[in-house]
């Protein structure tokens, strides 16, 4: 039987209350009241506050003064005093139930209050960021389009650069759309190998232009990884490409991975331009960026991509010496 978590607040609840009524019976026959007993009844009170908050508290110490009602009657109370005491327990139990409920009720309505304008906030600089990032290429693409129509300039140049911007909106939306939607993942035993060497592939010929080198130390056996290898490509690709972005004409990217206790460690390593603390600390952050045609997705997405298999991403940077990502993996055995 499936027991939701609401009702295992619910049996402990009604567990403590009926164990601690229970111990005072078995007790105080033979003993004289035990104070300490009466105070474990605060423990259900507890609990009823930190999961159902104000009603959810008073509902508890109805519950808990109904088991302990009983104390009123029995033979060991004996004159004014004692059910002064026992009302005295029961009345500032109920303050203690309503007092710290009402502050919990209210701490949940801030905390939510706050949550609701992180979240709207959030959206109001995801479209910003967004309206930022398709205003260039929408409006390439409307300058070139009117040229096309007028019949003025050179016309296959035209297109092409409405082609490029078009595929720049689309390689917007798509980042975006992947970010928020959740992740479909299609896993499979695959050759990590081959998958490294894709993704320095398609990155070669952009490291070729900026004068970048790319080196890939790979074990010489197979390293079989239950992943889906078209999402680790890509972020795999994320990585290096911000690696050759980063490096100096004539610099060196070095792509590994080598075999370690619990799977495998992959590296990617630039000795570019680095970077300061500041950007580092806000490097996981959806739509933080500091370059000039980013969204701000493609960390972000990489790191979602490599948790969705298991694994971490850990990257360090120092300003002048270079960046390091790293990524651990877990290998079949």
């Amino acid at each position: 039987m499936n027991i939701s978590k609401k009702g295992y607040y619910i049996l402990a609840i009604v567990t403590i209350t009926l164990l601690t009524t229970f111990l005072h019976f078995a007790t105080m026959r033979e003993f004289s009241p035990n104070v300490v007993l009466e105070e474990l009844y605060y423990l259900p009170l507890l609990l009823g506050v930190l999961r159902f908050g104000l009603r959810g508290s008073i509902m508890t110490w109805l519950f808990v003064s109904a088991a302990y009602l009983p104390f009123f009657f029995a033979p060991w109370t004996s004159g004014f005093p004692g059910y002064v005491d026992r009302g005295l327990h029961l009345v500032l139990s109920g303050v203690v139930a309503a007092v710290v409920g009402f502050l919990a009720e209210r701490e949940r309505r801030t905390r939510s209050q706050s949550e609701r304008e992180r979240y709207l906030a959030g959206i109001g600089r995801v479209a910003t960021v967004i309206v930022h990032d398709l205003k260039n290429p929408l409006v390439s693409i409307l300058g070139f389009a009117r040229r096309i129509s007028e019949g003025k300039g050179d016309i296959p140049q035209a297109a092409q650069t409405i082609t490029e911007s078009a595929k720049t909106m689309q390689r917007i939306v798509n980042e975006v759309l992947d970010f928020a939607k959740p992740m479909q993942l299609d896993l499979r035993e695959s050759d990590l190998g081959d998958t490294i060497r894709r993704a320095a592939e398609a990155c070669r010929a952009k490291a070729g232009q900026r004068g970048v080198s790319l080196t890939v130390t790979l074990p010489p056996e197979t390293v079989t990884v239950e992943m889906d290898s078209f999402h680790i490509e890509r972020a795999l690709v994320n990585l290096i490409d911000n690696a050759v972005e980063a490096s100096h004409p004539g610099g060196q990217v070095t792509i590994s991975a080598a075999a370690s206790k619990n799977g495998l460690i992959m590296t990617i390593k630039d000795h570019g331009s680095g970077m300061s603390r500041e950007t580092l600390s806000h490097l996981f952050e959806p739509f933080y960026t500091t370059k000039s045609g980013g969204t701000g997705l493609g960390i972000p997405i990489s790191r979602k991509i490599f948790e969705e298999h298991g694994a971490t991403l850990a990257i360090t940077s120092k300003e002048g010496l270079g960046t390091e990502a790293m990524v651990r993996l877990k290998t079949v055995k």
